[in-house]
């Protein structure tokens, strides 16, 4: 390639760039902010109705034109033949890319935007603040769902968690059953002195007259990792129901929104331990204070709410001290479906960015690689006429 026609290639990609920006800026300063994000939001823009597309399509078409104008008119005299003609039609191909990919940095802008307003630390302290609390968050009927609330789900402290085990006292028609709880523990040493330990215990058993088979019955599971083996068993009974520091708020071990990167096992226990000091540990205006964090985490994210903190904290420490009595109402309204909602998509805006909506991608490519053709073919066609 001539330096002129390098220089071409040079200035028409600065051209686009510039382009490029103006579109980013367009989208970082046209963001409706976080306020007005909802389940339709999405960074993917190329709708054929919108000012973006609108804009798009006379740009895209306007910038090709007077491109292939001058580049026809200027230079298409040379006559160039083999590599040279793949080098021109592979910066026509990229030419073609940029000119059809406005609308990607539009996005870009947009979420960046979005992440100046709400930087992904302060979206995982939100998660886990509603983490911590949404054992609170519940609409009253909910608390009486055995499988949201029940004592296995306590992790939080010991002996818990614990296991649930239902006995048949007096089988028949009408059994009567007994329910115990146990705590889980663990034990864990190299698989070649558990095995040396075990023979010996065995014999110790049989000379006691200990039942090995009951203990062997509270083995829950037993798997090697490595060189060691690791046993997870049942250990000392457990009576939550007369435990004083064990209420409904930590028989949930549900998060609202797990943070990415880390265990959802690891983030249950320590935001049970959380909940836990708060409720037992803690003063009661701790607990106040902890709403009226989440009273102003609901207004951020424009979540309509009729909290009031101190109210809440009544209620909480009111079935909290009176554990046998049903929780038939608390006093918690927000909007918990548009709450669920939101992080759902803030969660997609964040770790799965849609720029290029898959519906129309093959059409998106086809038409980069088309048009880059056709360029190609155009010049093609005018530089051996010239040549002539």
């Amino acid at each position: 390639m001539t330096k002129n026609l390098k220089r071409y290639f040079i200035k028409s990609f600065i051209v686009l760039a510039l382009i490029h920006l103006a579109y980013f800026l367009y989208g970082y300063f046209t963001f409706k902010g976080l306020k007005n994000i909802n389940t339709y939001t999405e960074f993917y823009r190329f709708k054929f109705y919108d000012d973006v597309s609108i804009s798009h399509f006379f740009v895209s078409g306007l910038f090709l034109l007077f491109f292939l104008f001058f580049l026809i008119r200027n230079h298409s005299r040379e006559g160039y033949k083999g590599g040279n003609l793949l080098k021109i039609a592979g910066c026509l191909l990229f030419i073609s890319f940029l000119t059809f990919s406005f609308f990607i940095s539009y996005s870009f802008g947009m979420n960046a935007k979005l992440k100046s307003e709400l930087s992904e630390k302060d979206f995982n302290n939100d998660k886990k603040l509603l983490n911590v609390l949404n054992p609170f968050l519940y609409a009253y009927t909910s608390y009486s769902s055995e499988k949201l609330f029940n004592y296995e789900n306590i992790l939080y402290p010991k002996p818990y968690p614990v296991i649930k085990e239902d006995d048949t006292i007096v089988p028949g028609e009408y059994p009567i059953i007994e329910t115990n709880y146990y705590s889980i523990d663990t034990i864990k040493a190299l698989t070649s002195t558990f095995d040396k330990t075990k023979s010996k215990a065995d014999s110790i058993f049989d000379i006691i007259g200990f039942d090995k088979e009951e203990l062997h019955k509270r083995v829950i599971s037993k798997r090697i990792v490595g060189d060691s083996t690791e046993i997870i068993f049942k250990s000392v009974s457990v009576r939550p129901e007369h435990d004083e520091d064990i209420c409904i708020f930590l028989e949930n071990k549900s998060l609202f929104n797990p943070v990415q990167g880390d265990s959802v096992d690891n983030q249950r226990y320590k935001v049970a331990v959380d909940r836990y000091k708060l409720l037992y540990n803690a003063k009661k205006d701790s607990l106040t204070y902890t709403f009226q964090r989440l009273d102003t985490l609901l207004r951020k994210y424009n979540i309509e709410t009729n909290l009031i903190p101190k109210l809440l904290t009544q209620d909480v420490y009111h079935y909290r001290d009176n554990k046998d009595e049903p929780l038939n109402g608390i006093r918690n309204n927000f909007d918990r479906k548009a709450l669920a909602e939101k992080f759902k998509k803030l969660n997609k805006l964040f770790y799965e960015p849609n720029y290029l909506h898959p519906n129309i991608a093959a059409i998106y490519f086809a038409v980069i690689v088309s048009v880059g053709v056709l360029l190609s073919l155009f010049y093609l066609i005018f530089n051996k006429k010239r040549v002539q």
